[in-house]
């Protein structure tokens, strides 16, 4: 009798990045969901790297290393020898197969309901980021005229300090005594 395995999908989500305008996860991420060590799912990964197709899994640039850790400065990827390799959903489908592990197996279920989630959200605002893209259109072809508006508020503002500081100044000259 295996245990009960939960982990919030939130933690799950929080792991998926986009990388190379596709979904990602990265090997250490993982591991550590596996709970096994990143070498030992990246030995696996390698004995079984015909199950692995380009379109399934890619190591990182270092440039996208970088750029991944200044995103995610908070983060305690600590020092690593090696570039990370990252895995689409259908790496991680595979990866359940080659760690051949009731923890993997149970792990990817909670993972693809996660990639299930983001695809039904983005199917579910479609509509609401194409009228956004359409507001945007808009918005671009008048933003010159816009932007002329705001100018004139502006100086506008700045007209009615300035009366309002003149209208609060100290007089100058003598005063008479009494």
């Amino acid at each position: 009798m295996s245990e009960e395995i939960t982990i919030p999908g939130e933690i799950i989500a929080s792991k998926i990045y986009q990388i190379r305008n596709q979904k990602v996860m990265l090997d250490n991420d993982l591991a550590e969901l596996y709970q096994v060590e990143t070498r030992r799912l990246n030995e696996q990964v390698k004995r079984n790297i015909s199950r692995f197709p380009d379109d399934f899994m890619f190591q990182l640039t270092t440039e996208e290393w970088e750029n991944l850790k200044s995103q995610n400065a908070t983060s305690s990827w600590g020092g690593r020898r090696k570039l990370p390799y990252a895995f689409t959903e259908h790496g991680v489908l595979m990866l359940s197969s080659v760690l051949n592990s009731e923890r993997a197996i149970t792990i990817n279920i909670h993972i693809m309901r996660v990639y299930k989630r983001i695809r039904e959200m983005l199917l579910t605002h479609k509509d609401v980021l194409m009228e956004l893209e359409t507001i945007k259109q808009k918005i671009g072809s008048n933003s010159n005229d816009i932007e002329l508006i705001f100018n004139y508020l502006k100086q506008f503002e700045q007209i009615k300090q300035q009366e309002l500081d003149y209208q609060n100044r100290e007089p100058i000259g003598f005063r008479k005594q009494k």
